[in-house]
C-alpha cells in the first residue's frame, strides 16, 4: 500500500479477513487500540500539542451528543427497534451490493441555481458564486422510518454552495463537510476552496442531511437529526446524503457540462466521500479526510458517551458485533469501491482523538493500494496542511482533473 507522506505507520496485523463480514472479523478491542507511526522529534511534539485539543472537543461533544441523542434513540428500547429493522437492512449489507441500499436518484429532479443571497467570503472576479436548491426526492429504505424521517420537512430541501468561473463549465471539486460542521465560511478555508478554485477547477459545497438549513426548527444544534432517533435513522440519513450527492452531481455533468466530478470530504464528510465511492462510478475521483469508518467503534472511546454506550449493551444482552451489525448497511467496509484505486486517496491526522488514525488505516486497508497521507496534526488543528493539500493537487493532476501546473 502507498504511503506518501514522510510520516509512516509502524505496520501491525490485518484487521480484516476477506472470507468474514468486517463487522465480526475486526478485532472486539479495536475501539481501544493505539496507533502506532514512525515519528521524527518534532512530529511528535506537535502531534501530542495537538492531540490535546481534540479530547477537550471530543469530551464535550459527547457529552451533547450522549444527553440529547442517546435517549432519543439507542436506550434498551431503541436498539431492540433498531434489531427488528436488520430484517431489512441486513440481507443488504451480507449482499456486498451497493445498489440494493443506495438506490440511484430519480431522473426529472428539478434544480434551482441563482446568485448567492448573501456576501460569501470568496467572491471571485473571474466568476460567480451561486446558491443551488432542490427538493430531495429520498424516500427512507426501510417502511418503519418513513413517517418520523420524513417529518422533517427542511431537510426535505438540499443544498449546496457552488462557485463557478465564467465561460464552460470546469472539472468541479464538491466538499462535504463534518459532523455539525458545515459553515460555509469554515469551510472554504478548511477545503482551501480558493486555492483549488484558482488552480482551475470549479467548486461547490454540499450540505449534508439535517444539517444547517436542513436541521430542524426544534433541532438543538446543526447534525442533532442525523443520529438522534437510533441507528436506523443514521442508516437513512447516509442512504439520503448519497442520494442527494448524486443529484447535485449528475446536474453538474449533465446540465452544467462539468467534465468530471470529485468528492473530497471531512470527518463524516470523510465517511460520506468514502460510502460515494462504494456507490458512484461516475466519480472522477473521491479523497476521504480524517473518516470516521466504523461508528460503533468510534463511540465507545467518546467518553462520557462510550460508558453509557456499553452500560446498554451490558442490559440488552449485546456486544460490540452487534452494535456494529446495526449500522453495517451504511457502512464504506461493507462494499467494495466501484471507483478504482488510482482515483482514491486517503488523508488522516496522527494526533487525531475525534476520528482516531486507525479508521484511516482500516480504510486504507480496505481500499487495498490507494494512497495515503499522513500529517502531524489533529482531527481540528491540521498541521502541515500545505503539504497534503500540495499532495492532493499532484494527485488531482494525475488523474486528469487538474491541469498540469
Amino acid at each position: 500500500m502507498s504511503v506518501i507522506s514522510r510520516i509512516r505507520h509502524e505496520g501491525g496485523a490485518p484487521q480484516l479477513r476477506d472470507d468474514t463480514p468486517w463487522w465480526e472479523a475486526l478485532p472486539a478491542d479495536f475501539a481501544y487500540q493505539d496507533e502506532r507511526f514512525s515519528l521524527e522529534t518534532a512530529d511528535r511534539v506537535r502531534v501530542n500539542a495537538t492531540a490535546g485539543s481534540d479530547f477537550m472537543i471530543r469530551t464535550a461533544a459527547a457529552s451533547l451528543v450522549g444527553s440529547m441523542a442517546i435517549p432519543v434513540g439507542y436506550g434498551p428500547r431503541g436498539l431492540r427497534r433498531a434489531t427488528e429493522d436488520l430484517e431489512v437492512y441486513l440481507p443488504m449489507a451480507e449482499s456486498g451490493d451497493a445498489s440494493r441500499f443506495f438506490r440511484p436518484p430519480p431522473k426529472g429532479v428539478r434544480v434551482r441555481a441563482k446568485k448567492a443571497n448573501w456576501f460569501p467570503r470568496f467572491d471571485p472576479n473571474d466568476g460567480v458564486c451561486e446558491t443551488i436548491l432542490f427538493d430531495s426526492p429520498f424516500m427512507p429504505v426501510h417502511p418503519s422510518q418513513h413517517k418520523k424521517y420524513l417529518r422533517n420537512g427542511r431537510n426535505r430541501v438540499a443544498h449546496a454552495r457552488y462557485w463557478r468561473h465564467h465561460g464552460p463549465a470546469r472539472p468541479t471539486l464538491i466538499a462535504v463537510h463534518g459532523f455539525a460542521a458545515d459553515l460555509y465560511v469554515l469551510n472554504e478555508w478548511y477545503f482551501a476552496l480558493p486555492w483549488f478554485y484558482r488552480m482551475g477547477c470549479d467548486v461547490a459545497l454540499f450540505t449534508l442531511p439535517f444539517h444547517g438549513q436542513r436541521q430542524g426548527r426544534l433541532s438543538p444544534f446543526s447534525g442533532h437529526g442525523f443520529f438522534a432517533g437510533g441507528p436506523s435513522r443514521f442508516n437513512e440519513a447516509v442512504a439520503q446524503s448519497v442520494m442527494d450527492f448524486r443529484i447535485l452531481s449528475r446536474w453538474l455533468r449533465e446540465e452544467r457540462g462539468a467534465p468530471g466530478v470529485g468528492v473530497a470530504g471531512v470527518s463524516l464528510g470523510g465517511f460520506t466521500s468514502a460510502i460515494l465511492a462504494c456507490v458512484d462510478d461516475t466519480l472522477t475521483f473521491s479523497i476521504p479526510n480524517v473518516p470516521i469508518i466504523s461508528v460503533a467503534d468510534l463511540v465507545l472511546e467518546w467518553e462520557p458517551v462510550g460508558t453509557a454506550l456499553r452500560s446498554i449493551l451490558r442490559a440488552t444482552g449485546r456486544d460490540i458485533v452487534d452494535a456494529r451489525r446495526l449500522l453495517a448497511v451504511s457502512c464504506p467496509l461493507t462494499y467494495e469501491p466501484k471507483v478504482p484505486t488510482e482515483r482514491r486517496m486517503i488523508v488522516g491526522g496522527v494526533g487525531d482523538r475525534l476520528a482516531p488514525p486507525k479508521h484511516s488505516r482500516l480504510l486504507w486497508e480496505h481500499w487495498g493500494d490507494s494512497p495515503i497521507h499522513w500529517f502531524p496534526g489533529s482531527h481540528l488543528v491540521h498541521l502541515d496542511r500545505g503539504g497534503y493539500l500540495e499532495e492532493m493537487a499532484r494527485f488531482l493532476r494525475r488523474v486528469g482533473f487538474l491541469p498540469d501546473a
